[in-house]
């Protein structure tokens, strides 16, 4: 597998469903992406995508990297366990608060601030199902993101044990959607 990035990565905002879970304040943990699930961009990630990826990585001694935003300049901290199960693409790490950046991060998601993941990844396989979206069934996984906006809008999400309530998010989605199909005329 070639691991020199060519030409910009894609990317995949996901809330996570099941919660990105943070304590200590700098402590995460949650799904960066689920298995079976279409996203706005009209993307499933299929079950196993993220296998020889996670393989390669591990045989070469390397890791995902714990990026802010998707900025490569600004990296927050170290995801120490990456790993797929039957849900999606499980991520648990650590935000090094001594960085500038991570302490920022941390202090937004303790807030509430922030609570989605992303991916950046390169597709390897994937096909159009008759229903126009692409199935993505091999990536390879360059880093996972702490960003403000995921793609997943109807995901919800726990920081200390607090939800946003389901109308924000609702609100902010279509708030998103509305901006999306003005900026493309379609509005």
């Amino acid at each position: 597998m070639n691991w020199k990035m060519q030409g910009a990565p894609e990317r995949k905002y996901h809330q996570p469903e099941l919660g990105l879970t943070v304590t200590d304040g700098s402590q995460v943990a949650g799904y960066a992406s689920l298995f079976g699930k279409r996203d706005q961009g009209g993307d499933v990630v299929q079950k196993g995508a993220y296998a020889a990826s996670l393989k390669a990585l591990a045989a070469s001694g390397r890791q995902v990297k714990m990026l802010w935003q998707h900025d490569p300049t600004q990296p927050i901290g170290v995801w120490d366990e990456v790993r797929e199960d039957a849900t999606g693409l499980w991520v648990k790490g650590r935000i090094l608060t001594e960085v500038d950046k991570g302490r920022e991060a941390a202090a937004l998601l303790v807030a509430g601030a922030i609570d989605g993941l992303s991916i950046g990844y390169r597709t390897v396989k994937a096909e159009r199902d008759g229903k126009g979206q692409r199935l993505l069934s091999e990536l390879e996984l360059w880093e996972v993101s702490l960003v403000t906006f995921p793609m997943l809008p109807e995901a919800r999400v726990s920081a200390k044990g607090d939800a946003p309530d389901a109308d924000f998010w609702r609100d902010v989605a279509a708030l998103f959607d509305d901006a999306a199909k003005t900026m493309a005329g379609r509005g």
